[in-house]
């Protein structure tokens, strides 16, 4: 299964990089809302393991907002290796405004 893997430093806090993961996931949710189904997500401590079904395709991943950096994993089928790059692409860009 192809991976996403997508690494953003920060300098600020844990607690508050997980705060402002939790705001971008709620923004994100309500902006894709249509488009997103079976969303499912459950944080333990910092890491937020989550699942969700967008256009047709079922996504897995975690996200771990770790004390200088916030890590984003995710799989995906193989049919989605043709968005792979956008994909990318969309969450480092989202992530970087979890610095300002």
């Amino acid at each position: 299964m192809p991976k996403v893997h997508v690494a953003v430093p920060h300098a600020l806090s844990q607690e508050e990089a997980k705060r402002r993961v939790a705001d971008l996931i709620a923004q994100t949710r309500a902006q894709f809302g249509g488009k997103v189904t079976d969303v499912a997500e459950s944080w333990a401590g910092f890491v937020n393991t989550f699942s969700f079904r967008a256009m047709g395709f079922s996504v897995a991943g975690k996200l771990d907002a770790q004390p200088s950096e916030v890590v984003v994993d995710i799989d995906l089928p193989f049919a989605a290796i043709p968005f792979k790059s956008r994909i990318e692409s969309e969450l480092a860009t989202r992530a970087k405004e979890l610095r300002r």
